[in-house]
């Protein structure tokens, strides 16, 4: 069956704790502390799996955890890390965090695998804590929490080309003629149930991927029908065709069908009504004029050529006109860019995860001059989240500080460029 939508909860592997023991051996009257450090929990990893195209595997399961890491041990053994969970996705699956709504990964283009929640640090054993005034430290650092969210999985097809309109005006009939697809057909409301994907080949030309989106009705933006549950799949495209029953073989009025899918898409995401149109006019093979009657191409050319929408009278049937609108979609994709609709990453967990209500403490230290220190859970638990020693890694860290108001405390304790801030164990210089 297929399913692009599904909703989840995933935890990343808690931190395994550090370890307190000492040495014992024959011959060594006191042995120091030799308690090793805990593993690292297990991250949480989607990735993109060629071949998928449906989220059914999160249909019936909806809990996913990473390992979590063993505790360290005696002799300075490190406990093993916990193993990450790689959840596989089609490509085009957008995640969401449920609670704010708000992206947190795009698994598309060149992003092919993100990890979503991170894993916790080990706890540091007894060994590290020994000093000269402290020989005999009894105690050892806890493994990090892991983190746990519930987040909602999208699949937002990726074509170039979005085919809509509504119900039973021959948008699968058209998908079949011009491409490899083979989607249902039958003359009645709502055939199509599933987004339907065609690659279309024409001679001298490149090409492109086209999705035929199930019929929308009016309404459809608000939840109406069956449409609005696929509207999401046009949010890629780049350029959209817009078939209509030019024959109103069931007595709808062509030109008020045209504003009425516009406004549903302009309703749903205004972006989407905003990208390049153009108008099939279908079933052109069952349009039969009486005396005195309006054609209704030339009322479809008249309203929407001046707003700069091109018509085509086709017949998806005999394929009358098919070629003609298949080589001016390929132009227009051709002046469009090249790039694959992208949902920038809006929520980051780790962020959410500085707002909670931890205690830190920002002072100036007694024993080093233009020195400060900081620290508390707050600070430990983001040390642990962040990778330090990449650059996208280091900003994000920045930007943290910026945000739990750490560099406001410390600029009020009157640091200066040049100065050094301490964070357990590791020391970085203060530039405005």
């Amino acid at each position: 069956m297929f399913a692009d939508r599904a909703s989840i909860i995933i935890r990343s592997g808690k931190g395994g704790d550090g370890h307190v023991s000492f040495r014992r051996e024959k011959y060594v009257a006191a042995g120091g502390p030799d308690g090793g450090d805990g593993g690292r929990g297990g991250d949480v990893i989607f990735q993109v799996e060629k071949g998928l195209n449906t989220l059914a595997a999160f249909r019936h399961k909806h809990k996913f955890a990473a390992e979590d890491g063993q505790e360290g041990g005696k002799r300075r053994c490190h406990g093993k890390d916990g193993q990450d969970i790689i959840l596989k996705v089609p490509e085009g699956t957008v995640v969401y965090d449920i609670e704010s709504g708000k992206v947190i990964a795009d698994l598309s283009g060149e992003n092919q695998s993100q990890v979503v929640l991170k894993g916790g640090r080990g706890g540091k054993g007894n060994m590290n804590f020994a000093t000269p005034t402290m020989q005999v430290p009894k105690y050892a650092q806890p493994g990090q929490p892991s983190q746990e969210l519930e987040v909602r999985l999208e699949l937002k097809v990726i074509a170039d080309v979005g085919l809509v309109g509504f119900p039973n005006v021959g948008k699968s009939t058209f998908l079949s003629r011009v491409s490899n697809a083979q989607p249902k057909i039958a003359n009645y409301h709502f055939t199509t149930l599933v987004p339907n994907l065609g690659v279309v080949d024409i001679e001298g030309c490149n090409g492109f991927v086209i999705a035929d989106i199930p019929g929308l009705i009016e309404g459809a933006s608000d939840g109406a029908g069956l449409g609005f549950q696929f509207l999401r799949h046009v949010e890629r495209t780049r350029v959209m065709i817009h078939v209509v029953d030019a024959a109103s073989t069931e007595g709808r009025d062509p030109v008020d069908d045209i504003y009425k899918i516009n406004n549903e898409l302009k309703t749903y995401n205004a972006d989407i009504a905003n990208r390049p149109q153009v108008i099939a006019a279908n079933k052109v093979d069952s349009i039969y004029l009486e005396e005195g009657q309006e054609d209704p191409i030339r009322r479809l050319r008249d309203e929407f050529e001046p707003q700069g929408v091109k018509v085509f009278p086709i017949s998806a049937v005999t394929g009358q006109g098919v070629k003609e609108l298949l080589y001016y979609v390929q132009q227009q994709l051709d002046q469009l860019p090249k790039e694959v609709v992208r949902f920038e990453q809006e929520f980051f967990p780790e962020l959410a995860l500085a707002r909670e209500n931890l205690p830190y403490t920002v002072e100036k230290s007694e024993e080093e001059e233009r020195t400060y220190i900081v620290e508390g859970p707050k600070i430990d638990k983001m040390l642990g989240y962040t990778n330090l020693d990449s650059e996208k890694g280091f900003a994000f860290f920045q930007k943290f500080l910026a945000e739990a108001g750490i560099l406001e405390e410390l600029e009020a304790l009157g640091i200066e460029e040049g100065d050094t801030v301490r964070m357990y164990g590791l020391a970085f210089d203060y530039y405005k």
